[in-house]
């Protein structure tokens, strides 16, 4: 029914009807006044304001109104995608850029399940924090995200806007695993395949968070450069942790900091002829033995006794177990 079939629904008097058809000076009394054409004005007002907001919760279903939003009432999301440093400079211009021209590209959030007046943010963490640091308001899209869609969201902004650096995708993958996100979920959020999806998990597993979160971000650092850092930094531990806490170290740049952390955990050169070699009964050299530290490695040589580290390692077992009763009978 429209606002001017409710009005006279309301305020117009009709005659009753009757079997037979009444006198032509009998026709229904109109009753206006200048109280029911207020009443229709705020009736009208009403309807539009209805409207309006069912517009606005139209938009922001869809996630196409900006809205601003205390930087309080936005919470993280479950799975971070950032390596936070204490030391910035990107981030420090940001707030600058914020302060002086005001927040250019909204941040996206989908609202809280525990509290209507709560969100939680899929992607602009440093957007909030520069509003919070500066004590504004923050520019946000507000969309009804399942789990799924926001981490795929979370990922799919970062990576167009090439914000990611290579470690911070092996962690954010990782966290999305370890979250209980399936596979497919995770190959979209960034946007990879399986075979770089499991290289960005076992990087990111054999790194110690520590030292990662020491490092941070290193965006000029690739694969082949953390793939060599995780190869090397296992023989190097407790060097790099006594790097890592040197006030001089957390005020270079990500890039420098990473670096010298690969350059502490490479092994050291080794000296021409270094190194043991044992030698089968006919005189041959068969395998390398080298000792690094605490690390021993011995490398058989195939050619010469073919099959005979296979051999070695299925007796390990019963190897370390005959060293132990010996040890003891000592």
């Amino acid at each position: 029914m429209s606002r001017k079939d409710t009005v006279n629904s309301l305020f117009m008097r009709k005659a009753e009807p009757s079997a037979t058809p009444a006198p032509a000076s009998k026709s229904p009394e109109r009753v206006r006044s200048g109280a029911i054409s207020a009443m229709g004005a705020s009736l009208q007002e009403m309807s539009e304001g209805a409207r309006a907001a069912a517009r606005l919760q139209e938009q922001l279903s869809a996630g196409h109104a900006v809205i601003e939003l205390d930087p309080a009432a936005v919470s993280d999301s479950s799975v971070g995608d950032r390596i936070s440093i204490e030391v910035d400079p990107g981030f420090e211009e940001l707030v600058t850029s914020i302060k002086q021209h005001g927040q250019q590209v909204p941040i996206l959030v989908r609202p809280a399940t525990d509290r209507a007046d709560r969100y939680q943010i899929a992607y602009g963490r440093r957007r909030l924090r520069a509003a919070s640091r500066l004590g504004a308001k923050v520019r946000a899209v507000v969309q009804n995200l399942s789990d799924d869609e926001l981490v795929i969201a979370q990922g799919k902004e970062n990576l167009d806007r090439q914000d990611l650096s290579f470690i911070e995708k092996a962690l954010f993958a990782l966290r999305l695993e370890e979250a209980g996100y399936k596979r497919d979920t995770i190959l979209a959020a960034l946007s990879t395949d399986k075979a770089d999806l499991s290289r960005y998990i076992s990087i990111a597993r054999s790194l110690p968070g520590s030292i990662v979160q020491a490092i941070g971000p290193a965006p000029k650092a690739g694969r082949s450069r953390w793939m060599a850092l995780a190869e090397t930094i296992s023989s190097s531990g407790k060097k790099i942790e006594g790097l890592i806490v040197e006030p001089s170290f957390l005020q270079l740049p990500s890039d420098e900091r990473f670096a010298k952390v690969l350059s502490a955990a490479a092994s050291p050169k080794k000296k021409a002829g270094s190194g043991e070699h044992w030698r089968n009964a006919k005189g041959q050299k068969a395998a390398r033995i080298e000792r690094i530290g605490k690390t021993t490695r011995i490398s058989f040589d195939e050619r010469v006794v073919p099959e005979f580290a296979a051999f070695v390692t299925d007796r390990l077992e019963a190897l370390h177990a005959e060293f132990e009763e010996r040890r003891r009978d000592r």
